[in-house]
């Protein structure tokens, strides 16, 4: 179990270090007019919230953390969405949805090709003929994690709850597994106190994340290598899928 998702203290740090950003808003674009949207891995319910106030649309958010979705429900709009601890592994809802989105790297959350193709499989159980799935994962090629030490990620900044915060990452990688695990800390400066949580999350190169979706039954029709909607590239950042069910 991952505490920075199910600490109750940890979590509090989640919105404060995500706020909304271009991800949510490229999402918030797609569901026009899609009335039935899935958020896998919906965390503290910032984009399913977002997604429920935004229109008619009847969201529904899974998370395997308690702590998160106790925190989404929480939030302004959080009474509209139907949240579901579960895991997106497993999780079958016997339901059908216009729009599937995994976002904040969620899909990195497995670290096997068994656990990213049950993940797949997910999508492909609950998309409708005509529906849209998009998720994202860092491209391995940028080498992401190499910023995850402490002399390039140290930072302090005013949190509403524990005042005065220094944060600070560290990370071992394993080239073997592609995963990265990182250690996260966060030093309350008023009492010294340091909360502090080890995560690991996997890297797969776009070449073989297609053969991966392929398998589950689905299609890209487009690869971005950026929220801002950008194409990817083999240097890009970020590989971001967007397609439906696989026809034919």
């Amino acid at each position: 179990m991952d505490r920075l998702y199910h600490d109750p203290d940890l979590v509090q740090f989640y919105d404060h270090d995500n706020g909304w950003g271009a991800d949510d808003a490229f999402c918030l674009s797609l569901a026009k007019g899609r009335a039935r949207i899935l958020d896998l891995g919906c965390g503290t319910g910032r984009l399913a919230t977002g997604l429920a106030l935004s229109g008619r649309h009847d969201v529904t958010g899974v998370d395997p953390a308690r702590s998160m979705l106790d925190m989404a429900a929480g939030k302004r709009g959080g009474d509209l969405v139907r949240w579901i601890e579960d895991d997106a592994r497993t999780v079958r809802l016997g339901e059908q949805f216009d729009l599937i989105v995994m976002t904040g790297h969620a899909f990195q959350c497995f670290l096997t090709d068994e656990e990213r193709a049950a993940g797949l499989a997910t999508i492909a159980a609950h998309l409708a003929t005509d529906g849209l799935f998009i998720f994202d994962s860092r491209n391995p090629v940028a080498r992401e994690w190499e910023e995850w030490v402490p002399e390039r990620s140290r930072e302090t900044k005013q949190h509403s709850r524990f005042g005065r915060v220094t944060n600070w990452n560290d990370v071992a990688w394993d080239e073997a597994r592609q995963v990265a695990a990182y250690d996260t800390f966060y030093r309350i400066e008023r009492d010294g106190r340091v909360l502090h949580a080890r995560s690991e999350i996997g890297f797969v190169r776009q070449e073989h994340l297609l053969a991966l979706i392929e398998a589950a039954g689905l299609s890209v029709t487009r690869w971005m290598g950026d929220w801002s909607g950008g194409d990817f590239g083999p240097t890009s950042r970020e590989i971001i899928p967007m397609g439906g069910v696989r026809r034919g």
